[in-house]
C-alpha cells in the first residue's frame, strides 16, 4: 500500500478561489481587505516569506502595506509603525515577521498589535480565546493543517491524533484546536515532545500523526501503523551536493518509507507550506468582514 499524497498547493488554491469571491463581495460594499506587513532587517528566509505573502495579497485582491525596516531600527521606531497600523482603518491585519534582529523585544511588539488585527493569532488574547473555544484568529499553520485534513475527507471527530512537538507556533495550538468540540474537530489528542520516553509507543496507536518537531527522521516507518494519516509540518535543510544551492528540504518524517505504510501523507515541500500563507489571507478577509457592520 502506497499513500495518497496530500497536495497542499491544490487545497490552498481552492481556498484562495473562495477568498477571491469574498473579496469581490466586500469591494462592492466599499471594503478592501488590507494587510500591514513589517519586515525588520534582511534575513533571507524571512525576506522570501514576506515576498510570497505580498505576492499572494496582490493575486487575490488584498491591499498590502509593506514596511521594510533596516536591522538597525530601534524598539521605539518599530512600535511606532505597529501603532500607526493599529490606528489605520485601511489595515485589517498586521503581520510582524519573526524572528526580529537581536536587541528587539518580540513579545513587546506582539503585545502591542491590536488583538482584532492579529491575523497571525499570536497575541495572548487570541491564544486565550482559541483555548476557550471563543471566536479568534487561529494561527495560520495549525489552521492550515486542519483544513488540509478536513478537505481531504479525513474524519477528525473521535480520531486519535498524536502531535509530535509542543511549540507555541504549531504543536500547542494544533492540539488545542483538535480538542475543540466543533463540527470538524472533537478528536482525542496526545502530545509527545522531548520529555516523552517512547514516542513510538504513542505514534503506533495514532489514527493521525502531526509531526512538528523540527528534526529530520523524527518519525520512521517502525513508528507508524498501516493506514495512518501523516501530516509533516517540519521544514529542515539538509546538505545535498546534487542541488545547485547545496541543500534540499525535508520534513520530520522519513517520507520514502512511511509513505509505504500510510494511507495519506503530506510531502515537504508542497504539503503544509502553501497553506500557511493562504490561512493568513483567510484571517485578513475574516477581519475585514468584521468591519462590514
Amino acid at each position: 500500500m502506497t499513500a495518497t499524497i496530500i497536495d497542499g498547493h491544490r487545497v490552498a488554491e481552492t481556498i484562495r478561489g473562495e477568498l477571491r469571491t469574498e473579496i469581490e463581495a466586500l469591494k462592492k460594499k466599499g471594503i478592501v481587505p488590507g494587510l500591514g506587513v513589517v519586515l525588520v532587517g534582511d534575513d533571507p528566509a524571512s525576506r522570501s516569506y514576506v515576498s510570497a505573502k505580498e505576492k499572494a495579497c496582490h493575486e487575490i485582491g488584498i491591499f498590502s502595506d509593506d514596511n521594510r525596516l533596516p536591522a538597525t531600527t530601534s524598539q521605539a521606531d518599530l512600535m511606532a509603525v505597529v501603532r500607526r497600523m493599529n490606528g489605520d482603518p485601511r489595515i485589517h491585519g498586521i503581520l510582524v515577521q519573526l524572528p526580529l534582529p537581536k536587541g528587539l523585544d518580540e513579545s513587546e511588539v506582539l503585545l502591542t498589535i491590536d488583538p482584532d488585527k492579529d491575523v497571525d493569532g499570536f497575541h495572548p488574547v487570541n491564544v486565550g480565546r482559541m483555548v476557550l473555544g471563543q471566536k479568534a484568529f487561529l494561527p495560520c499553520t495549525p489552521h492550515g493543517v486542519i483544513q488540509l485534513l478536513v478537505r481531504n475527507g479525513v474524519k477528525l471527530k473521535g480520531a486519535h491524533v498524536v502531535v509530535v512537538g509542543r511549540s507555541n507556533i504549531v504543536g500547542k495550538p494544533v492540539a488545542n484546536m483538535l480538542l475543540q468540540k466543533l463540527e470538524h474537530t472533537n478528536a482525542t489528542v496526545t502530545v509527545c515532545h522531548t520529555g516523552t520516553k517512547d514516542i513510538g509507543y504513542f505514534t503506533r496507536q495514532a489514527d493521525i500523526i502531526i509531526a512538528a518537531a523540527g528534526k529530520p527522521n523524527t518519525i520512521t516507518a517502525d513508528m507508524v501503523r498501516d493506514g495512518v494519516v501523516v501530516v509533516d509540518v517540519g521544514v529542515n535543510r539538509i546538505e545535498d551536493k546534487t542541488k545547485k544551492n547545496g541543500f534540499r528540504l525535508v520534513g520530520d518524517v522519513d517520507f520514502a518509507r512511511v509513505k509505504e505504510k500510510a494511507s495519506l501523507i503530506t510531502p515537504v515541500p508542497g504539503g503544509v507550506g502553501p497553506m500557511t500563507i493562504t490561512m493568513l489571507m483567510y484571517n485578513t478577509v475574516e477581519s475585514a468582514k468584521r468591519h462590514e457592520h
